[in-house]
């Protein structure tokens, strides 16, 4: 199997979906706790939410593994994103902090510096390249890094999390006119009840700070959704396409003006 799907981008905006896989290796899900082998932690229904973006043409890129193998959106040497609780490169934990892995279980140096060789590095290389090539063509890039969460998660924020939370790295990842641009259309789809914040909880993985460049033309930007805008947040994590046909039109907007701003601004 290949370790990510890809398909090119036809305007300057790629999508990345770092934590939408859910295939495991071979042995790997008798490691894990019962409590993990149903993969809660996974950026659940995000392709089928995001179902537009290929009549916006833009680019998608998808991982197949689960982040439990490996985050994709972590940096290959671990170095923490966040103050506080988070979780790692190859975690340990579930998110509310229990163990992910059986007893013993747990991968060694070894086991991690491989998992970056077969599933980390290829990813990265795609999305280096499909971003040089947007630029050279363009003359700017945008990468819009996709997550969703459940929007109660104690152990790593407090209360509720706003349904739309988008990250610039306190804006350092993004010209300041496309993040305007992009909290409009958040503050829009308060009409419809949804909140929003820029650059709270959730400012932006590593994705979003290594790929966001402005002054080398590439821009990055993270969107991390309340999976109560779109889905039931417990086990089996069912699709609700009456919320879904609620927020899809504010993301279909969200990706939008990216395309705009990046194909229009002088």
């Amino acid at each position: 199997m290949d370790v990510f799907g890809f398909h090119a981008a036809r305007r300057p905006v790629l999508v990345s979906l770092p934590h939408v896989g859910t295939a495991l290796p071979d042995g790997f899900v008798g490691r894990l706790v019962p409590e993990a082998q149903g993969l809660p932690d996974t950026d659940w229904h995000l392709l089928r939410l995001y179902d537009f973006l290929e009549d916006l043409g833009v680019g998608v890129i998808q991982a197949r593994f689960s982040r439990y193998v490996v985050d994709l959106n972590r940096p290959s040497n671990d170095t923490p994103l966040y103050s506080g609780a988070t979780t790692g490169l190859c975690p340990t934990t579930l998110f509310d902090g229990a163990p992910l892995y059986q007893p013993g279980a747990e991968p060694d140096a070894a086991e991690v510096a491989e998992r970056v060789t077969r599933y980390w590095t290829p990813y990265h290389d795609a999305i280096t390249a499909e971003m040089t090539r947007l630029r050279d063509r363009f003359g700017r890039a945008v990468l819009f890094d996709a997550h969703s969460i459940r929007s109660v998660v104690p152990r790593l924020f407090e209360g509720r999390l706003p349904d739309l939370n988008i990250g610039t790295n306190d804006g350092r990842s993004a010209d300041p006119t496309l993040s305007d641009r992009l909290v409009a259309v958040g503050a829009d789809a308060g009409a419809d009840g949804f909140t929003h914040v820029l650059n709270g909880r959730f400012k932006g993985g590593h994705i979003t700070r290594h790929f966001g460049r402005p002054a080398e033309g590439w821009h990055a930007v993270q969107l991390e959704m309340a999976q109560v805008t779109y889905m039931e947040e417990e086990a089996p994590f069912a699709f609700d396409e009456a919320r879904a046909a609620r927020i899809r039109p504010h993301l279909r907007r969200f990706i939008g003006a990216m395309a705009d701003w990046a194909e229009n601004r002088a």
